[in-house]
């Protein structure tokens, strides 16, 4: 028999890998699509009369505007302003005001003071470190993969091979029409499209596999750990399939009490320390 205590007492605060704070190449990507746009704006740098030189510039490069958006880290190609000389929605993909009406946006956001006073020396430098900025938004979506990805690291590493003993994001209606069972109670009666993380195929059995980390708490934890013990219980009437949960996380501190009534009455529900010692490998044997 596990104890629930010493089984919990192995939680992580955090599953960050490398990857997750910067996605650099995404980053240099972004910048190097408006690299040319930049450096004919980086003659502006040190400008003693920026408005002039921001309209020959213009009338000679329309296509400068393009890039303005990313010096004030915004991704959208138009942008709406307001004040007591009236209101604006800027088009910079398709210029929809004069260079006149461009350059009061350029001069009213504080763009012209930045380059014109030399208060940087590099525009493509100055937009890599906006598009960083903005790239670190998008460690919710890539955390959302950690423990997927963590999971999947320890199932080839147990030597199964992807779409042939095992599959990511699979539905329940899909495992029912490849390996003729019958789910009804876990989907009730076909109504829910309940979709698994990973189903892995052995000889005689069915694994669906859910996997989460919280690093945080809030009320998702206490529904999850509801609705994953029911998914468990009725999983067990089905001859050839289980129900497996890889969970972990601090954020289960505050749902410690309705995680434990999942774990007494569920085999199956395993957190990274079981990963690390070989629980793939002694679930397909």
């Amino acid at each position: 028999m596990r104890d629930f205590n010493t089984w919990f007492s192995n939680f992580k605060s955090s599953i960050s890998d490398y990857g997750y704070y910067v996605d650099f190449q995404k980053v240099y990507r972004k910048v190097e699509s408006i690299k040319v746009e930049l450096n004919i704006l980086n003659s502006l740098i040190g400008s003693t009369d920026i408005e002039k030189d921001f309209d020959n510039l213009l009338a000679k490069y329309p296509e400068i505007l393009k890039c303005i958006p990313l010096l004030l880290a915004v991704r959208i190609n138009e942008i709406y302003a307001i004040d007591s000389d009236g209101e604006f929605i800027y088009n910079f993909r398709k210029p929809n005001y004069t260079a006149t009406q461009y350059k009061i946006f350029m001069q009213k956001t504080g763009l012209f003071d930045l380059i014109s006073k030399h208060v940087i020396n590099n525009l493509v430098d100055y937009a890599t470190g906006v598009e960083v900025g903005l790239d670190s938004n998008g460690r919710k979506n890539r955390g959302g993969h950690l423990m997927e990805n963590l999971v999947e690291s320890y199932i080839k590493k147990a030597g199964l091979v992807k779409d042939k003993n095992y599959f990511k994001e699979m539905y329940l209606s899909e495992i029912e029409k490849n390996w003729k069972l019958d789910l009804s109670s876990l989907s009730n009666k076909g109504e829910a499209k309940k979709r698994f993380d990973f189903v892995i195929k052995t000889s005689d059995m069915v694994y669906a596999l859910e996997t989460n980390f919280y690093a945080s708490s809030g009320s998702k934890l206490n529904e999850t750990a509801r609705s994953y013990k029911m998914l468990a219980q009725e999983s067990k009437s089905v001859k050839g399939f289980a129900f497996v949960w890889f969970t972990d996380g601090i954020g289960w501190k505050s749902a410690k009490n309705n995680l434990k009534e999942t774990f007494d009455t569920m085999d199956s529900i395993y957190n990274i320390a079981d990963l690390e010692n070989g629980i793939i490998e002694q679930l397909i044997k």
